[in-house]
């Protein structure tokens, strides 16, 4: 596995965008093939080439294919649509001569794409719905994605494009793509997890399909290098077509966010007090409840640590973004194991309102069995909390001297560490690495800049049909 980001690296230190995941840990991020490292050369894209990347100072724009679904309707993929929204709101702020776009959507929901008003949109192609198929999706998508984007590329050219691409994210490929695909992988689980996210025959075939794809994609992009081995490991994804782009806090992530009325709203809505932990994510299999269940139980057993007020203790810890079912199950499984009363609920929030509760918040958890991006570390550290994460992906890349790692599925130390950083020695020192590395840390600017240095080395003339 890939060592912890050192004591002074920031959480996108490391390979950068044109670097092989497995570079030797004491390399510069700079260092190995870079975006400028070598010209473009000739001939027709194929799936499974792997494009040379271009000189980026040269490079125009590109004619981009993208299925914005997800943005649509985030909670059905809300990392997926965090990613696509903040990519795009950082290409709309720094437009591009040459680029342009051509977004996929769904007929029965909002177009969310009419705001980036400084992009290029040449044109949007409306798709039938899929969410009912569930696992059957994943066969029926990639098909559906493939006739979408049909022509979307021909004659790019013509307004001043070098060619074009189709960036996806692995949730949605396309099958048999014209165009290359540039494909961002921000989840693993299902491949790391095959018992939990391949039970049945259409998951399985429709898991394999995506597989295939992404083996034959044009550049496979993750954000972290942990994340670059296991997809060569679980999907044997050729090393030269990674592309390790990391990802960036949301802006409005910031320490300040603590001191906004949106936190204060937020602690009286749900109760909450003093010193609190946050946990953002979904109840499903790439998360470790259980763990934390049982390392509360732990704690409430014991006596407060040295300094913490009685009425602070047992922690309480805020989870975010459960849906109803979520809960439901939730509640159950706390009821058992004697917690329940340590956990506050919440749904999916606006960005300014996470940030303000997590900034707040004495830690954030991260629990979990698989995480391919840490976003969520990532912006507890930019709002200056410290995080106690599993030892796991890209968590080890990110975490470094802002937090605390623990092996997974060990609840007596994930118990020992939240006690650690709920008194006051060890978190202050915690907390001000934390707010040293928020100051250094990328934005989405970097991530769009990366991301456009890919799809010029990947771009081609793309046919009509």
């Amino acid at each position: 596995m890939v060592p912890p980001a050192g004591p002074d690296e920031a959480p996108g230190d490391g390979p950068s965008s044109g670097e092989a995941p497995d570079a030797a840990p004491d390399e510069a991020p700079g260092d190995g093939p870079s975006p400028g490292a070598r010209a473009m050369s000739g001939g027709p894209w194929r799936p499974g080439r792997t494009p040379e990347v271009p000189a980026r100072s040269t490079a125009p724009g590109v004619r981009v294919v993208v299925d914005v679904r997800a943005i649509q309707d985030p909670e059905r993929a809300p990392l997926t649509a965090i990613y696509l929204d903040a990519l795009l709101s950082a290409l709309d702020a720094d437009p591009v001569a040459g680029e342009s776009f051509a977004f996929l959507l769904s007929i029965d929901r909002e177009d969310p794409t009419r705001r980036w008003t400084s992009l290029d949109v040449i044109g949007r192609r409306l798709l039938p719905p899929t969410r009912a198929l569930r696992s059957g999706a994943l066969t029926v998508d990639p098909l559906l994605l493939r006739g979408a984007s049909m022509g979307a590329g021909w004659r790019a050219e013509r307004g001043g494009a070098q060619g074009s691409v189709y960036h996806a994210t692995a949730g949605a490929l396309p099958i048999g793509s014209g165009i290359p695909v540039v494909a961002a992988l921000l989840d693993l689980a299902p491949w790391t997890l095959p018992d939990a996210y391949q039970g049945g025959r259409a998951a399985r075939f429709g898991q394999r399909i995506r597989a295939r794809i992404l083996r034959d994609a044009a550049s496979v992009v993750v954000a972290s290098a942990a994340a670059g081995i296991d997809a060569r490991r679980a999907l044997h994804v050729r090393r030269e077509r990674l592309r390790v782009v990391p990802l960036a806090p949301r802006p409005q992530f910031r320490p300040e966010a603590a001191l906004g009325p949106e936190a204060a709203d937020e602690h009286v809505r749900l109760g909450l007090s003093g010193r609190y932990a946050v946990y953002a994510g979904r109840y499903d299999a790439r998360q470790d409840l259980p763990t934390l269940f049982a390392a509360l139980g732990a704690l409430a057993s014991e006596a407060p640590p040295p300094g913490v007020p009685t009425g602070d203790w047992p922690p309480r810890v805020c989870l975010v973004g459960t849906t109803p079912d979520d809960r439901a199950l939730l509640a159950r499984d706390a009821a058992r194991a004697g917690v329940a009363d340590a956990l506050v609920y919440e749904q999916g929030l606006p960005a300014e309102r996470l940030a303000g509760l997590v900034a707040g918040a004495r830690i954030l958890l991260s629990p979990v069995r698989s995480e391919a991006t840490g976003l969520a570390a990532l912006e507890a550290i930019a709002a200056g909390v410290p995080v106690v994460a599993s030892s796991v992906g890209a968590l080890q890349e990110i975490v470094g001297r802002a937090g605390i790692l623990v092996e997974p599925g060990d609840a007596a130390r994930l118990a020992v560490a939240i006690r650690a950083t709920w008194g006051d020695g060890l978190h202050a020192s915690l907390a001000a690495a934390a707010a040293e590395r928020a100051a250094s840390m990328r934005t989405w600017a970097d991530v769009a800049r990366d991301t456009r240095a890919i799809w010029a080395a990947a771009a081609r003339t793309a046919p009509l049909l």
